[in-house]
């Protein structure tokens, strides 16, 4: 007998199984993704669980109606927590619609950063509702460096691309789905600032990556947070 017949043995005796006996028949829902109650429910129901699981990560959020009003939210987020009216953004063309011209206290720039940028503005692909996670690509619009070098992450979240969970987020990105026809270089969720805990295992922020994580959240009414405001 090999260690492995020994270690399966064993294993078949505390489940009470004999030697030989066939696999067990596979359960109604083995081939369905197992989604938890939590990614589940309406549209107002999922953006409602989203606002509420990002926060609970940490994470800011200011909720506008219309996209050209990004900008300002922006700008006016900036001046009250007392950072920079100065970011860099994505050099992606759907960033032009978030009415920047309308903001003439921030100062923007377009491209990737080399770390010496206080606050990026990123697009996002999805906002998960089951762990309060935004979806980001990497590519020539949306440069990886905003995403982790500046100490301050300002991402935009539409609420109409806000799923329930992880598989459905990948949906998104796969071969033929909502993005394009290929698969973007890099992806990467990300809940809340960077934190670790490795050193003395005291919780640090801003280890790996940001500091802070804003989320400008386009098209939500507020009826879904039942008062609660950021």
């Amino acid at each position: 007998m090999t260690a492995r017949d020994d270690i399966l043995g064993r294993i078949r005796t505390a489940i009470n199984r004999p030697a030989g006996a066939a696999p067990p028949s596979a359960p109604a829902y083995a081939n369905q993704p197992l989604i938890p109650d939590r990614a589940q429910g309406t549209p107002a129901e999922l953006t409602k669980r989203f606002i509420a699981m990002a926060i609970e990560a940490e994470i800011s959020i200011e909720r506008v109606s219309d996209v050209g009003d990004v900008a300002g939210s922006i700008a006016g987020w900036l001046n009250a927590e007392g950072l920079p009216g100065r970011a860099v953004i994505s050099p992606d063309p759907a960033m032009d619609a978030y009415g920047w011209d309308t903001a003439p206290a921030l100062e923007i720039r377009r491209g990737a950063t080399r770390g010496e940028d206080l606050v990026s503005v990123t697009p996002t692909i999805a906002g998960i509702a089951e762990t309060g996670s935004i979806m980001v690509t990497a590519g020539p619009g949306t440069p990886y460096t905003l995403n982790f070098l500046p100490e301050t992450h300002i991402a935009i979240v539409h609420a109409d691309r806000i799923v329930g969970g992880y598989e459905d987020a990948w949906a998104r990105v796969r071969p033929n789905g909502e993005t394009g026809a290929s698969l973007p270089r890099t992806v990467t969720m990300i809940t809340g600032p960077s934190r670790s805990s490795d050193i003395e295992r005291t919780v640090t922020i801003g280890v790996h990556g940001p500091k802070r994580l804003h989320i400008v959240l386009v098209g939500a009414t507020g009826d879904e947070v039942d008062g609660q405001e950021t």
